[in-house]
């Protein structure tokens, strides 16, 4: 008697590994089809789990990566092998950065096909395998019906770690029958671990600290904000007198709060700089301090330092500290506001009136003086506008560029509506984010920053909010060249031809794609483009012709950093 018959059935492997998925619960996948994959993404889209694809392989995993960063939740790409896998390289890579959940899944060559005297050449062959565990990624390659089952397990397993990897999955794998039987156990997600609080020894050896403080200032960055750290901190800040600011994915935690500095390092402004420096002890919680907080080094005052973090190997990693404590962010500042003594208002000099007063009366726009010319705008003022015009619920993503000077600029309703995409230090990861955020927050709009740089990478995919429905805005900083290379060239009195590009009109262009377009030259055109803004009915885009010449806060800082690095 065949007892595999009576324990279950076969069918092809491709559909059992959608049917895991779908007993997983996924519902949403992203995608970029080819021959080694359609097969295994139709299924998945015939079993109910939508499936939005993508234009170009970059895009499609960044779309699963913004995914996962706003949901938290698994985010899945699926394309195809050789130069699909080549393309989508970069974006793996960064994907591989940023923290979030994100599983990649390949096609792959048939195992049998490499055997000599075939019809070949395979003009698709190329070792995707090597080349991710080369560049950091964990890699799965299953060689059996069985074992690609197992693996699909495993690598949503490693993923739910908080990092990208890969599945490869071979064509005839994906073809072949497998049996499911009936008693099938389905694959569960990896129970996430509990958070802890920081040993006693190390609260008292912070609190003992603070006793010497007269101005503690509290820096918090993302991991405060997943921690769900804010009310508590908050109520920290206030106990001990200290003021409040963020990290630059920290921001807008303290939006309101009297104590809140907004952002430190390299997008902070003129106020918070004056108090920051100073501050005669930093309670740094879940942020890492890396370059940018820390103004290449010059962000803080030299001051004891206390950092707390969850994951041990984040503390010290890329500045000194004094204290560490290991534990969720929310945990230890709830520990330190209950171990910290009293302080009358006269121990707290940084809520003085006159403090307070400075706090709430600051005008970001007292920090520049504002550089339109007869065609272009100040990109600093643009924002400031673009703050008032868009919609105050909104999801904020940011390409990469020297366009990243407007930052400070522009308001989010919390961290966790603010997406930045320079993990990987490079251009055109922002639109594909913003495609995944914008499908996982299809209540609001997302609306998507982007020089002309990064939008030249990855403009393929402008028919995607339009086909899928995605509720997205494009602000395109137009600077007619690569604006960190111009601004660099400059630093240096090198010439600046070859970083400078013809002043092209791209309004039209996503016009044809199905998005209300207009191009922005001056701010009546952006006053004009109001009514739009303030009530989206579908894709927006706005081509917005900005002065090259304002270089980034970040430019300058970096390049006084080289210099003193000679």
């Amino acid at each position: 008697m065949d007892t595999e018959t009576t324990e279950g059935h076969r069918i092809p492997t491709y559909r059992a590994l959608a049917q895991d998925l779908k007993n997983l619960g996924v519902d949403t996948v992203f995608g970029l089809m080819s021959d080694d994959t359609a097969l295994f993404a139709v299924e998945i889209d015939t079993l109910g789990i939508a499936f939005y694809g993508g234009r170009h392989e970059n895009n499609t995993i960044a779309m699963a990566e913004g995914y996962a960063s706003v949901t938290g939740k698994l985010g899945i790409a699926i394309i195809g092998r050789g130069p699909a896998a080549a393309n989508g390289l970069h974006a793996a890579v960064y994907a591989s950065r940023t923290g979030s959940k994100v599983l990649i899944i390949y096609g792959e060559m048939a195992i049998g096909s490499g055997a000599v005297n075939t019809i070949g050449p395979d003009y698709k062959a190329f070792d995707a395998r090597g080349v991710m565990a080369a560049a950091g990624l964990q890699a799965f390659s299953p060689t059996s019906p069985q074992a690609a089952r197992t693996a699909l397990a495993d690598a949503i397993a490693a993923a739910s770690q908080g990092t990208a990897v890969t599945l490869h999955l071979p064509i005839d794998v994906q073809t072949a029958e497998v049996l499911v039987r009936d008693d099938d156990p389905a694959i569960s997600l990896p129970a996430l671990m509990a958070p802890t609080a920081a040993r006693p020894q190390g609260i008292n050896a912070a609190i003992g600290v603070l006793a010497d403080a007269q101005r503690p200032l509290i820096i918090a960055g993302l991991g405060a904000h997943l921690a769900d750290a804010g009310e508590p901190l908050e109520k920290l800040a206030e106990k001990i007198g200290a003021l409040l600011i963020t990290t630059v994915r920290g921001k807008d935690m303290f939006q309101g709060n009297p104590n809140n500095l907004d952002v430190i390092g390299s997008f902070s402004h003129s106020m918070a700089r004056r108090h920051v420096e100073q501050a005669d002890c930093v309670l740094v919680f879940g942020a890492g301090l890396n370059l940018l907080t820390m103004s290449f080094g010059n962000a803080l005052p030299q001051v004891p330092l206390i950092q707390i973090d969850a994951v041990r190997s984040n503390i010290g990693r890329w500045t000194s500290v004094d204290i560490a404590l290991v534990g969720d962010a929310r945990l230890v500042a709830e520990q330190l506001l209950q171990a910290a003594p009293e302080r009358s208002e006269a121990g707290k000099p940084f809520h003085a009136a006159a403090t307070r007063k400075d706090i709430a009366e600051f005008d970001m726009a007292s920090d520049f003086q504002t550089a339109h010319t007869a065609h272009t705008v100040d990109p600093r003022a643009l924002a400031m506008e673009l703050d008032q015009l868009l919609p105050k619920q909104r999801n904020l993503v940011y390409d990469a560029g020297n366009f990243l000077g407007v930052v400070p600029y522009l308001s989010v309703p919390g961290p966790g509506h603010f997406k930045f995409t320079s993990e990987f230090a490079s251009l055109g990861m922002g639109f594909g984010t913003a495609l995944g955020v914008a499908k996982a927050r299809p209540e609001l709009p997302t609306v998507l920053l982007l020089g002309d740089g990064g939008f030249s990478m990855s403009m393929n995919d402008l028919d995607t909010p339009v086909r899928e429905d995605l509720p997205l805005i494009i602000i395109l900083m137009n600077d007619c060249a690569y604006g960190a290379e111009l601004h660099l060239l400059r630093a240096h009195q090198q010439p600046v031809a070859k970083s400078l590009f013809p002043d092209v009109d791209f309004a039209p262009v996503a016009e044809a794609f199905g998005f209300e377009a207009v191009t922005i030259r001056s701010l009546d055109d952006l006053a004009a483009a109001a009514p739009k803004l303030a009530d989206p009915q579908g894709p927006i885009f706005l081509d917005c012709k900005i002065n090259a010449d304002i270089a980034a806060p970040f430019m300058g800082e970096f390049a006084a950093y080289a210099e003193s690095n000679k």
